[in-house]
């Protein structure tokens, strides 16, 4: 058994982590501020099914605060194996309106939870990134070699420092690292500022479906669990890292739409607004790396997950349907 520390535990891609990595015996140690950056019934639903494993323990904590340091050092086991730093503020947005917390967040965050790495010679450090990172101009499907020096927005930006970040200390430290850049995810329980969630919410409440544009901007989807088992394969040795993981298969938010209306039995009420500046047009992953490197490939194709994705949600209407989707 090996003991692991996740940072955001309560988040949609760490709460999935922590469960697999509970279900094959390991102990996890989760912190997470449960921060209200989006409706934290989502985080509590979470957080509830992942106390009923006895090898979890929990810790609310803002990893963004020095104090964070000693606090979970002392709180840790003495041996910790890797760890996952899946806390973030993410959102392209929202960082437009408030910079600051995302610097907080996976800057100063980021840094801390290295510096625990180093006082307590933990020899592995998962950081997640974004593939926000991605300027406009490069030519899908994106390589993690493509100019990332450019960030369009100040949560790209976050994200970079946080990578050099982790670069500096695997340089002076020896820690090892993996640098995950995600693409788009989506699966049951998922981020409701996310289009996934926020679709399938207001096609099955009959709501007015919120289009960018004209639709045809495309997206690379990955299945929840794809992604988990991809950051834990990350787990094993690499240096110093960055691997992409995601973004596999690419439809346009119209045929999105079209699945979801499939699904739920409904047709969407669509509006139009304009496409906006911080968008991109297109996110698509090259994942060659993933699969040299970790042995990565996805599982779970769209039609699968799409329909997992609805299935939860109609089980869980009763409060999902409640859900703040901003």
């Amino acid at each position: 058994m090996s003991n692991y520390l996740i940072s955001g535990a309560a988040g949609f891609i760490a709460f999935r982590v922590a469960e697999l990595l509970l279900e094959d015996g390991h102990a996890v140690y989760g912190v997470d501020n449960l921060n209200d950056a989006y409706d934290v019934r989502l985080k509590d639903y979470r957080l509830s099914r992942l106390k009923d494993y006895p090898d979890f323990y929990f810790l609310k904590m803002d990893i963004s605060e020095k104090d964070s340091i000693d606090t979970i050092g002392d709180w840790l086991p003495e041996k910790v194996d890797g760890v996952i730093n899946l806390a973030a503020r993410a959102g392209v947005r929202t960082s437009l309106t408030d910079p600051w917390v995302y610097v907080n967040t996976n800057m100063v965050g980021t840094l801390n939870l290295l510096e625990l790495c180093r006082q307590r010679d933990i020899p592995k450090f998962i950081l997640a990134s974004t593939s926000s990172l991605y300027a406009e101009e490069s030519e899908p499907p994106f390589k993690e070699t493509y100019d990332t020096d450019h960030p369009l927005q100040p949560y790209a930006a976050s994200k970079k420092g946080a990578e050099s970040m982790a670069h500096a200390y695997h340089y002076l430290y020896d820690i090892d690292v993996s640098v995950l850049r995600y693409f788009t995810v989506y699966g049951p329980a998922g981020r409701p500022d996310m289009v996934m969630f926020r679709f399938c919410q207001w096609i099955a409440e009959g709501k007015p479906v919120v289009i960018n544009g004209d639709g045809e901007q495309s997206r690379g989807f990955t299945y929840l669990d794809d992604i988990a088992r991809g950051t834990i394969q990350a787990l094993k040795p690499v240096g110093y890292e960055i691997i992409n993981l995601g973004g596999h298969e690419v439809i346009t938010i119209n045929r999105l739409v079209d699945m979801l209306e499939e699904r739920i039995g409904k047709k969407a009420r669509i509006t139009h607004q304009d496409f906006h500046k911080a968008d991109v047009r297109t996110n698509q992953a090259d994942v060659t790396r993933a699969g040299e490197i970790l042995g990565w490939e996805p599982k779970v194709d769209l039609e699968e997950g799409v329909t997992r994705l609805v299935d939860w949600y109609i089980q869980e209407r009763s409060w999902a349907s409640q859900v703040e989707t901003p």
